[in-house]
This record gives C-alpha cells, sequence and structure tokens, in this order.
C-alpha cells in the first residue's frame, strides 16, 4: 500500500528550505501532499491563491507531489487524504519543541498518526519564511534562499 505524507505549512513563503525537506521526504514516501494552511492568528503576505501558485511552480517536474489548501483540525485533514504521516522539518532546537508538541497533541487526537521530523541541511538551518520577507522587504538579495519566482514576487510585493 503507498505511504502518503502530509507536509503542511503556511510556506509564506516557500523557502528552499522546505523543497530540501520535500526532496528529501520524497526518497521515503510515495507521495506527499503539501497542505498549504490558513491559521486565524497568523497574518500572511501573500494569499493561498498565491502561495499555492507559487509551490506548483519550485515543485515543477517534482513527481508524486500534490499541493492542496486546508483549514481546521490537521489530523482531520490527514485521515481525510488517507495518509499514514505528517511530515515536518526542523532547523534548531527550537524547532523540535515547538513541533514535539504539536506532535504529541496529534497523536493524542489519533494515534494511528505519526510525525517524521526531517532535519534540514546546514546551509538552510537559519532560514525561515519570516527571515526572508524581513530581508526582501530591506532589499536584501535572497540567492540560494528562495527559488528565483519567489524572490520575484517578493520584490513586486515590497516594491524594491
Amino acid at each position: 500500500m503507498p505511504k502518503t505524507a502530509i507536509y503542511p505549512g503556511s510556506f509564506d513563503p516557500v523557502t528552499n528550505g522546505h523543497l530540501d525537506v520535500l526532496k528529501r521526504g520524497l526518497k521515503i514516501f510515495d507521495k506527499i501532499i503539501i497542505a498549504v494552511g490558513e491559521h486565524p492568528s497568523k497574518k500572511t503576505l501573500f494569499s493561498v491563491e498565491e502561495r499555492i501558485e507559487m509551490l506548483k511552480e519550485a515543485t515543477k517536474g517534482m513527481k508524486n507531489v500534490e499541493i492542496e489548501h486546508f483549514s481546521g483540525l490537521l489530523i482531520d485533514y490527514v485521515k481525510k487524504k488517507g495518509a499514514v504521516v505528517v511530515l515536518r522539518g526542523l532547523r534548531a532546537v527550537s524547532d523540535f519543541e515547538y513541533e514535539l508538541q504539536y506532535a504529541l497533541m496529534n497523536r493524542k487526537l489519533d494515534d494511528s498518526i505519526e510525525t517524521v521530523f526531517i532535519m534540514t541541511r546546514g546551509m538552510y538551518c537559519y532560514l525561515s519564511a519570516s527571515i526572508v520577507k524581513d530581508a526582501a522587504s530591506l532589499g536584501a538579495k535572497l540567492d540560494g534562499m528562495v527559488p528565483k519566482m519567489v524572490e520575484k514576487r517578493l520584490r513586486e510585493k515590497f516594491r524594491v
């Protein structure tokens, strides 16, 4: 039976660190669904539609990747998609503490769903969507941090 993983996040915007976790996850799972989430307390720079569009462009040519929007409880979405795993990337110890809490809560809600963590490569351990947005807003070059089309979209948003 094929193993499907859900890779949830806001992806506002997608970074090369996100893509690294995805590519490495594809070596483990038969299919990965990138679940672009909405969180009521998070203010995003890009709309859900824009984030999905950028992810589709960034993953063009990758086999067995789907990209969808989701809202609500992650565990409900995972079950609806027939997946068995939530895939999460980790950069630092601080990520682990945060992600561990969510993984344990998800296990409490449904212990048939596992969470798998993939450590980002060292070259991406500092990288976050928030840091990228901050740097882009001040006109910094984003070489190696995000796909070129994401950098272009950021420059358009910030008019820099």
